[in-house]
C-alpha cells in the first residue's frame, strides 16, 4: 500500500531516501531549509561557474553512486582522470602519492619512509575494521609509522582538523579514509578519480526530477520546525505553513538538530543526540587566472599555515580557470569558527602565493567562503555503539545522517547507498 512519508533534508541521503521510496510506489515529500537541493553537495554561481560550495570527487569503488547514474541514464557523463598528489613541506613542493614519490621525499629518513609505506599498503588490504573500532587512532598510527613519520606526515592533519579532539578518535574511522584513497589507484603508481559533467548539479537535478516524475515532491525553503508525536506514534510535521499529516517521517538532517526537531523524544534518547560532537568547516574557494600546481590534492605541513591540505579541483574536472578549495576544519565551538570570512580569505591568498610565488593579487579572479556548522561527526573509539538506532522508539519515526555508515567517511556514494537501504527498511 502506498504511504505518504516526510523526508527531512535534501542532501544526497535525503534525496536517495525519497528516490527509493518514489520508485517503490510511495509518496515522499522532501522538506529542505535551503533554497536548493544538495546539502554539502549543493552548487552556487561562482562568477558564472556553477560549482559545489564544498569539493567532492568520486572513486572507482563508489558502487552505489555509479549504479544510480546508470538508473538515471547519466552514466555517460561520468569521466575518469589520472590525478596527482603533492606535498608542501619545508617550503618545497614535492611529489606524493606513490612509492617512487615516497622514496624521493625530502625531509624523512629511509626507515620512516618504509614504515609509512607498509602501513598505508596494509590499510588498503585490510577488510575487517572491527578490531580497530575501539582503538585510539593517533597511538595506532604512531605504533606503525614511528614518531618521525608521525610528526612529518600525520600530526598536522589531526591538529588542524580535530584540535582538542585529536587524541580520542577511532582508528577504524581513520583507516577507512586511508583505504578509500588507496583503492582509487589502478596500479601502485597511478591514481584515478572521477568527476561528473556539470558537477554534482547534474546528479542532484536528475534525482529531483525522478522523484517528482514518480509522484514525490521536493519543497525548498521549507524548514521543519517540529515533528509531532501522539501516543507513541509520529503524526505530523510542523512548518511555517502549519501542520501536515504523514504516515511516517525520516530525518536525514545532522543529528545535533534532532533534539530541537523532536523535543518529545524520551529523555535518554535526547541525551544520546546531545552528546554527539561535530566538526565545522569554513571552506574557501578561489578562482585563479593561472594554476597553483599540477596536483589535485596537496598535503600541507607548514608552521605558517593552519591547514592540513588543499584541493585544486580544476586538475580533476577541466574548467576555464584554476579552482582551488582550501578547507579550514575545526570544532564548531572553537573561537576560530566565529572569525570573519575576510580573515580566512586573506589567509588563503597568503598561503597560495607562498606555494606558488608566481601568483599575484590580480591573479585572483574571485574568492569566497562557505560555512557548515555540522560538516562531519567526531568519531571516538566505539562510535557506532553510541548512536541511537535509526528506528527510534516512536512508531513511524527514523533518524539518520552520515554518522550511520561509520567507519566510512562522509561521501556521496555512501549516503546514496545508506539512504536507499533505509528507505527499503522503513516500508517493509
Amino acid at each position: 500500500m502506498s504511504q505518504r512519508i516526510a523526508v527531512l533534508g535534501a542532501g544526497p541521503m535525503g534525496l536517495a531516501v525519497a528516490y527509493q521510496l518514489a520508485r517503490d510506489g510511495h509518496r515522499p515529500v522532501v522538506f529542505e531549509a535551503d533554497d536548493r537541493v544538495g546539502g554539502m553537495t549543493a552548487c552556487f554561481d561562482f562568477s558564472g561557474l556553477q560549482i559545489e560550495r564544498y569539493y567532492h570527487f568520486h572513486c572507482t569503488s563508489d558502487s552505489a553512486f555509479l549504479q544510480m547514474l546508470d538508473e538515471l541514464g547519466i552514466a555517460h557523463q561520468m569521466h575518469w582522470v589520472e590525478t596527482k598528489m603533492g606535498y608542501w613541506y619545508q617550503n618545497r613542493l614535492q611529489a606524493w602519492g606513490n612509492p617512487f614519490a615516497l622514496l624521493r621525499f625530502r625531509g624523512l629518513s629511509l626507515v620512516a619512509k618504509f614504515r609509512y609505506g607498509v602501513h598505508a599498503f596494509l590499510c588498503t588490504k585490510r577488510t575487517n575494521w572491527k578490531p580497530l573500532d575501539n582503538v585510539e587512532a593517533t597511538g595506532w598510527i604512531r605504533r606503525w609509522v614511528g614518531d618521525e613519520a608521525w610528526e612529518v606526515l600525520w600530526r598536522r592533519l589531526f591538529d588542524y582538523k580535530f584540535y582538542d579532539y585529536s587524541s580520542n578518535l577511532s582508528a577504524a574511522w581513520i583507516w577507512s579514509r586511508i583505504r578509500r584513497i588507496g583503492r582509487s589507484r589502478y596500479d601502485l603508481f597511478r591514481e584515478k578519480l572521477g568527476y561528473l559533467e556539470g558537477g554534482s548539479t547534474t546528479l542532484l537535478n536528475a534525482l529531483k526530477a525522478d522523484i517528482e516524475q514518480r509522484g514525490g515532491s521536493v519543497r525548498l525553503r521549507s524548514p521543519v520546525q517540529k515533528i509531532h508525536i501522539e501516543q507513541g506514534r509520529v503524526t505530523a510535521v510542523q512548518t511555517s505553513d502549519g501542520l501536515e499529516s504523514f504516515d511516517k517521517v525520516i530525518s536525514t538532517v545532522p543529528l545535533p538538530y534532532v533534539p530541537r526537531l523532536i523535543p518529545d523524544l524520551p529523555q535518554d534518547e535526547l541525551q544520546k543526540f546531545q552528546a554527539l560532537k561535530n566538526i565545522a568547516v569554513v571552506c574557501v574557494i578561489a578562482k585563479l587566472k593561472k594554476p597553483l600546481s599540477t596536483n589535485f590534492w596537496l598535503n600541507v605541513n607548514d608552521p605558517e599555515m593552519d591547514i592540513p591540505g588543499l584541493v585544486e579541483y580544476s586538475n580533476l574536472r577541466p574548467l576555464d580557470h584554476s579552482i582551488v578549495y582550501v578547507p579550514f576544519y575545526m570544532p564548531g565551538e572553537h573561537p576560530k569558527f566565529s572569525e570573519a570570512d575576510e580573515v580566512f580569505l586573506e589567509k588563503v591568498k597568503t598561503y597560495l602565493k607562498k606555494i606558488n610565488p608566481e601568483l599575484r593579487d590580480d591573479d585572483f579572479i574571485d574568492i569566497r567562503a562557505s560555512r557548515y556548522r555540522h560538516a562531519q561527526p567526531i568519531c571516538d573509539p566505539g562510535y557506532l555503539s553510541t548512536l541511537p538506532p535509526t528506528a527510534l522508539p516512536i512508531r513511524g519515526l527514523w533518524v539518520a545522517d552520515t554518522s550511520y555508515y561509520y567507519p566510512e567517511d562522509r561521501g556521496i556514494s555512501e549516503s546514496i547507498g545508506f539512504g536507499r537501504q533505509l528507505a527499503r527498511e522503513v516500508v517493509q
